[in-house]
């Protein structure tokens, strides 16, 4: 059984290598706003899972397809909305990107 403490701690190899890929800052920037999509959708995901009462035509398609669509929403919305976590992700790991002089 896997300890929780080595599902949260990163490898100092693990770290550096991902230190010397090639890193750009549209990259970063891209990356950043799939994280803010995925907590638009556990969001959506939760509000969705508080439902009152199940609906009369519900079932294992219908869950498919409103979690396919919640998805395609929480994309969207994360191009059209500024939550501002994109911009905290972009700002916090923009020291780690190499600039253009230091290639």
């Amino acid at each position: 059984m896997l300890k929780l403490e080595a599902l949260t701690t990163v490898s100092p190899k693990v770290t550096a290598s991902l230190l010397q890929k090639h890193q750009v800052p549209s990259d970063l920037r891209d990356v950043a706003e799939q994280f803010e999509a995925l907590f638009i959708q556990q969001i959506l995901k939760q509000g969705r899972a508080a439902k009152l009462a199940d609906d009369i035509m519900g079932g294992e398609a219908v869950d498919t397809y409103t979690s396919m669509l919640d998805q395609e929403r929480a994309e969207q919305l994360s191009k059209t909305v500024n939550l501002g976590i994109a911009e905290a992700l972009v700002s916090q790991f923009m020291h780690l990107t190499p600039t253009a002089s230091d290639k």
